[in-house]
């Protein structure tokens, strides 16, 4: 294993007594560490955030017209075919 997997970064950060002893019993509680409970924790939630960042959200009539244009799409108009032109002159085949 290389060394650069085993460095780790540190964060800090001041919580009320109260929520101290909340996560310390709960990470005692799954037999986790203070350390790994925060961390485990914090990075669920982070990819949480991530995955709601990157989902698309559609309306109801948003959705019928995604699903319509699908399943008939329009005839190519002549911007389009210019555009498929220019990509296949610019990619190696």
């Amino acid at each position: 294993m290389r060394s650069e997997a085993l460095k780790t970064a540190r964060i800090e950060a001041r919580i009320r007594p109260d929520d101290k002893a909340l996560l310390e019993e709960a990470a005692g509680h799954l037999g986790l560490s203070l350390a790994d409970f925060v961390t485990t924790s914090a990075r669920v939630q982070a990819e949480e955030v991530m995955r709601r960042r990157d989902e698309v959200a559609l309306s109801r009539q948003d959705q019928e017209a995604f699903v319509q244009a699908l399943l008939n799409p329009p005839r190519p108009n002549d911007k389009l075919k210019a555009a498929v032109a220019r990509y296949g002159s610019a990619v190696e085949r």
